[in-house]
């Protein structure tokens, strides 16, 4: 298991940025993909797990009543992984997961939280280049016909027309990295990327687990979160930002205006 503890500022910044330099290129071009989560116990599931009950029955009763009460101009192409896009950035259920190209942008979401400030945070990173190594032909191939390392939702339309097709092709799970459309400034702010997998009740930590060469799990002790907060808050990576509108400006300044003393530490 890829785990790693740190213990300063400088250190994290070192390991998030540890394998970002491309020889091929001569560039700092980081092939990780990133999430940051408040507490270092919590899995990486899906909304759609976290729903609970029969939860993989009711994935496509979810998605067809989104589809048939939203606006069909709200969606670019009438695709199921257009409309699972949309519905996840509006807060239904999915089996799509949040990831990030930014490092920064992971911290956020591991210290934003500030009722979990006496928890260890982490970031998980994952090697999405090695990751597509993994996939069944159909999908390497589409990624070699258009020179891609992560698939666009009309790449991915093109490759499975719906999701019961997914488990039937190739052997095995596998973990598909996605941009989505740019539906507003929140996902352009956010440096958004989704994961998909063929398998809806599998968590993707228990696939990462099967393959320890893709991934890293930098653990964050509690005790570091709030230097991490104030430098972040310095950088300009805020809700104000990853949130445009007047609920990220409100929540920014509930956060940022929240006394040290009432959580501990």
């Amino acid at each position: 298991m890829s785990e790693i503890y740190v213990r300063s500022w400088s250190q994290l910044h070192d390991m998030l940025f540890a394998e970002s330099w491309d020889d091929e290129i001569g560039r700092f071009r980081s092939r990780l993909a990133f999430r940051g989560l408040s507490d270092e116990n919590y899995e990486l599931a899906t909304t759609l797990m976290r729903l609970g009950g029969d939860y993989s029955i009711l994935e496509r009763h979810l998605l067809r009543n989104f589809k048939k009460y939203a606006h069909r101009s709200m969606v670019e192409r009438d695709s199921v992984w257009h409309w699972l896009a949309l519905a996840q950035h509006h807060g239904l259920p999915t089996r799509l997961m949040d990831w990030t190209y930014s490092p920064y942008i992971a911290l956020h979401f591991a210290t934003a939280n500030l009722e979990r400030f006496d928890c260890n945070g982490v970031i998980w990173s994952v090697n999405y280049l090695l990751a597509h190594q993994k996939l069944p032909e159909r999908f390497r191939l589409k990624l070699d016909e258009e020179g891609a390392n992560v698939f666009t939702m009309e790449m991915l339309s093109q490759c499975v027309g719906c999701l019961n097709e997914l488990p039937k092709i190739g052997e095995g799970d596998y973990l598909i990295f996605v941009e989505p459309p740019s539906i507003d400034d929140r996902i352009i702010n956010q440096y958004s990327m989704f994961t998909v997998m063929p398998d809806s009740t599998m968590l993707v930590n228990d696939w990462l687990q099967q393959h320890p060469e893709l991934w890293q799990k930098i653990i964050i002790p509690a005790e570091l979160k709030w230097e991490i907060r104030d430098k972040l808050d310095q950088a300009n990576i805020t809700e104000r930002v990853l949130f445009p509108g007047l609920d990220g400006l409100s929540h920014w300044l509930k956060r940022h205006y929240s006394p040290k003393s009432e959580y501990g530490r």
